[in-house]
């Protein structure tokens, strides 16, 4: 937890409290923090900045000299649909995908989605997982997350509208890799690089059907592969959106 991130009703400028026990232990018990001390503060939705701990009770902090002046680090172009992961992984997933600044986030089914997944408490809470991913990479903006229940109609009827640039599909077996699909994008009479896809569908355990690579097709999605290596959904989704963290520094 880099940052502590407030709803707007704890925050009346140049004063806030913190009443959430999590932030209240945090700051106690990791950060070792004291009256007197300065720490990093967010809005949630808002702005950047910090404040210096004016009062530490059992169940509640009171924070002055409040300053919320620095904008949140920009999001990424990119929406990920993902293939709706085991319970077990989801809160690691959200996180690491809010982390790394994720615009949009699709939750689908797919055919290797096991039903009971979509009644797994852990869908109500996306909003915890995605606080955590806000206060670690110091953001204050979350993504916009939605849920899918029925592959073909959301791929016939909704992914076009969301393809601005193009799109890729992750799949260990195809012929083409991300790189060469990146080359290939570039421009050869201007030696310039082409704007990253807009969407890239990743699948849960076990990858995606073929049934589901051919549907995906038919709406302009890419088959590519990142490597010989057949990944965990986890690292496949860190190591394609690494293209889009490091893009946005260039």
């Amino acid at each position: 937890m880099n940052c502590i991130l407030l709803p707007a009703a704890n925050i009346t400028l140049p004063t806030a409290q913190i009443d959430d026990a999590k932030h209240i232990e945090h700051i106690n018990k990791v950060l070792g923090l004291q009256i007197g001390d300065s720490l990093k503060i967010g809005q949630l939705g808002g702005n950047l900045g910090s404040a210096i701990i004016e009062r530490i009770a059992p169940h509640q902090i009171q924070l002055c000299k409040v300053k919320l002046t620095v904008k949140p680090p920009p999001k990424l172009d990119v929406t990920v649909i993902l293939a709706l992961p085991r319970p077990k992984v989801l809160r690691r997933l959200i996180m690491d995908m809010t982390a790394l600044g994720v615009r949009d986030i699709v939750l689908i089914n797919s055919y290797r989605t096991q039903k009971s997944y979509w009644q797994s408490p852990m869908l109500n809470r996306l909003d915890e997982f995605v606080l955590e991913g806000l206060q670690q990479s110091v953001d204050t903006v979350a993504p916009n997350i939605s849920l899918e229940k029925r592959f073909k109609p959301f791929v016939e009827d909704k992914l076009a509208d969301l393809i601005t640039t193009s799109a890729i599909v992750a799949h260990p077996y195809s012929q083409l890799s991300l790189t060469q699909y990146n080359q290939a994008s570039s421009s050869n009479e201007t030696h310039l690089q082409q704007p990253l896809p807009s969407v890239v569908c990743i699948g849960s355990e076990g990858g995606w059907i073929d049934y589901e690579i051919e549907l995906l097709a038919k709406q302009r999605c890419q088959a590519v592969n990142v490597g010989l290596r057949i990944l965990r959904t986890e690292a496949a989704v860190n190591v394609i959106l690494g293209q889009w963290l490091l893009g946005s520094h260039c």
